[in-house]
Parts: C-alpha cells; sequence; structure tokens
C-alpha cells in the first residue's frame, strides 16, 4: 500500500531534527527544471510561480543559490503546511516513521515524487504550473509516467490523500491491476457533499497519522478514522471513494 499527498507552498530548512536518507529519486529530473527556471528573468519566473513579489524575491534568490545536495531537509519535514502540521512527524515513534518511509509519497511539481526522508531544499513549483521544459507544454507531459512508476512499483494499492492538481500526475496511468482510493473529507449539505479546504488538509493529515500509528495495511482499516469528529459514510462511499463526514 502506498499513501500520496501533495506538498505544500510554505517551506523550512531543518537540517538537524530527522536525518535525510538519501536524495530524491528523479533528481537528474529535478536538474532540469531547475536549469530551465534559472534562464527566466525576474518577471517571467514571478508570472509562472503566480506569486506577489515578496515571494517572487525569495524563490528568485533561491533558484539562483540552489544547491540540490546540501543543506538538504527531509521531505517531510520541509513542507509547513496545515496536512503536515497534522500529522506531525516530529512527535511520531520510531514505527510510525518507519511506516511513513515504507508507504508514504509526497508528489512534487519539482522533484516528481518523494520518500517522506528525502532531502530536499525550499522551492516554489506547483504541478499545474505553465512551464514548457523538454519538449512538453506543461509539468504533466514533462513527469509523463514516470512519477507513476516510481510509486506503483510491484505495490498497486494508492490511497490518495492528494489533490486533484497533484493526483491528476498519477491517475491517467493507472491500469486494471491497480486499487487507487481516494478518500473524501467533508459536511453533509442538503444531502450533498462540501469539501472545505482547510479541514480537508487538516483531515488528510490526521489520516496519514492514523495509519502510521496504526500501522495500517489494508483499505478496509481506514472506516475506523476519526479524528477531528469526522466518520465513515459506508452509503455515501464506493470502491474507489471512501467519504468521511464531520458534523450532521
Amino acid at each position: 500500500m502506498k499513501i500520496i499527498i501533495s506538498p505544500a507552498k510554505k517551506m523550512n530548512v531543518d537540517t538537524d531534527s530527522i536525518s535525510t536518507a538519501g536524495l530524491p529519486v528523479l533528481l537528474d529530473q529535478t536538474r532540469i527544471l531547475w536549469e530551465e527556471i534559472k534562464k527566466l528573468s525576474y518577471d517571467e519566473a514571478k508570472r509562472l510561480w503566480g506569486c506577489n513579489d515578496k515571494l517572487a524575491k525569495l524563490n528568485y534568490s533561491r533558484f539562483a543559490e540552489m544547491d540540490l545536495e546540501k543543506n538538504i531537509t527531509p521531505a517531510v519535514l520541509a513542507y509547513e503546511g496545515l496536512q503536515y502540521q497534522h500529522m506531525a512527524p516530529l512527535i511520531m515513534t520510531r514505527q510510525a516513521l518507519d511506516y511513513l518511509r515504507d508507504h508514504l509519497r509526497i508528489l512534487s511539481g519539482f522533484y516528481g515524487i518523494l520518500s517522506p526522508f528525502d532531502g530536499v531544499v525550499p522551492y516554489r513549483l506547483e504541478m499545474q504550473a505553465r512551464m514548457a521544459v523538454a519538449g512538453s507544454r506543461d509539468l504533466y507531459g514533462f513527469w509523463d509516467n514516470r512519477i507513476y512508476k516510481e510509486l506503483a512499483g510491484e505495490d498497486h494499492t494508492v490511497i490518495n490523500l492528494a489533490s486533484k492538481e497533484y493526483s491528476q500526475a498519477v491517475k491517467p496511468y493507472l491500469s486494471s491491476a491497480d486499487t487507487f482510493v481516494t478518500c473524501i473529507f467533508g459536511e453533509l449539505d442538503q444531502g450533498k457533499i462540501k469539501q472545505k479546504g482547510t479541514l480537508a488538509k487538516m483531515a488528510r493529515g490526521e489520516m496519514v497519522r492514523f495509519m502510521a500509528e496504526n500501522n495500517v495495511t489494508e483499505v478496509r482499516q481506514l472506516k475506523k478514522f476519526n479524528a477531528l469528529g469526522y466518520r465513515y459514510i459506508e452509503e455515501l462511499s464506493t470502491e474507489t471513494e471512501m467519504t468521511f463526514v464531520i458534523g450532521g
């Protein structure tokens, strides 16, 4: 079983708390992206990132000075978003961290796919960024099936906790041999499920934590998840979607 999650925009450097376990498996592809981004003018880079001047200046400087193999932080600590805060890897047991190592994968526009303890540097590059590179018109084309191939291997059960932006880098390549289950976290509103971004991000992190602490190895075990007041709703779920509802 593999779990996929999205990265977070906000990143930090922490070279002390947990040791890195190596470099990202698709680092050669990352170097291609890095070289292309370094060729951009400041205005071109800012348009690519779609951010304000403060963030653009920070990231333009990051790419200019970047060393992909030095001052690296384990990926699971490098990202600072709500999902990662609720995952809380720094207070996990060694057994739970071992579970993350074996089962968790982070999808990235810049790195493609990451194991949680792969060493990374701060960057900004969303998967949906309009970047034509190496003969591809966007990053989905650039990564092609590389992410899927690294993810699947001999394990064809995937728990999808990633956003649509990132899961779309995997879904087109799924085969009949794959079991791809998306977890939906929402509220019931007139019989329909509505997802709220903040709560969904928190729930995804809590789900990863739940799986790690309980050594989850079968899809059916996810039904016991109840963090943040969510509960599994059988009648709103299918073979490919597990729906968890809060309130009501």
